[in-house]
């Protein structure tokens, strides 16, 4: 028997991922668009660094969550679809998909890089990381413009997904059966 949906591991990772991916953009653009100073200026000192830890350990999680969904991805590859999409469809469908996973994959070491260079602690809720490279701010600086980029990048892969989403909802032709919880 063909399965038609992912596992249930698969589809518990896939809307946990989103959920954690939806609020380090909300923290990511709020520390890019105000600063640090204009941060704490909004919600005070306190509640600042808890949000810088908060998106540096959120964004080590979603780094190990991803290496376990390729894992499980190579264990049990996708589910074909049923009806089949069209050879454009799949195409677009897949380009996005590698995409998305290779963002999601280079933002926290990009951000783990950004960090170590700036002199900042690399934290992982209680825990201290090490560094991935010595202090260097002009790296630094460099690396945290590429992550913001990169945020802009998967804002609008994860917008083009989620339409795609909505359209196959719509449709009701079974493409988002194999990826939704119940």
């Amino acid at each position: 028997m063909t399965r038609t949906r992912y596992t249930f591991l698969q589809r518990l990772l896939h809307w946990l991922i989103a959920l954690i991916v939806f609020g380090l953009l909300a923290a990511g653009f709020t520390f890019w668009g105000l600063g640090y100073e204009g941060t704490v200026n909004l919600f005070g000192q306190e509640t600042t660094n808890q949000l810088y830890t908060y998106h540096k350990s959120f964004g080590i999680l979603l780094f190990l969550l991803m290496v376990l969904r390729l894992v499980l991805r190579r264990v049990n590859p996708a589910p074909p679809y049923d009806p089949p999409l069209g050879a454009g469809e799949r195409f677009v469908s897949g380009s996005i998909h590698v995409l998305i996973y290779i963002v999601l994959l280079a933002m926290p070491i990009g951000g783990w890089i950004a960090t170590a260079a700036g002199g900042f602690p690399v934290q992982f809720f209680q825990w201290e990381l090490p560094g991935l490279v010595p202090k260097n701010e002009a790296l630094s600086e460099q690396v945290f413009l590429i992550h913001g980029i990169a945020g802009l990048v998967l804002t609008a892969l994860v917008l083009v997904h989620i339409a795609a989403g909505l359209k196959h909802w719509k449709l009701k032709d079974g493409v988002m059966r194999r990826i939704s919880l119940p």
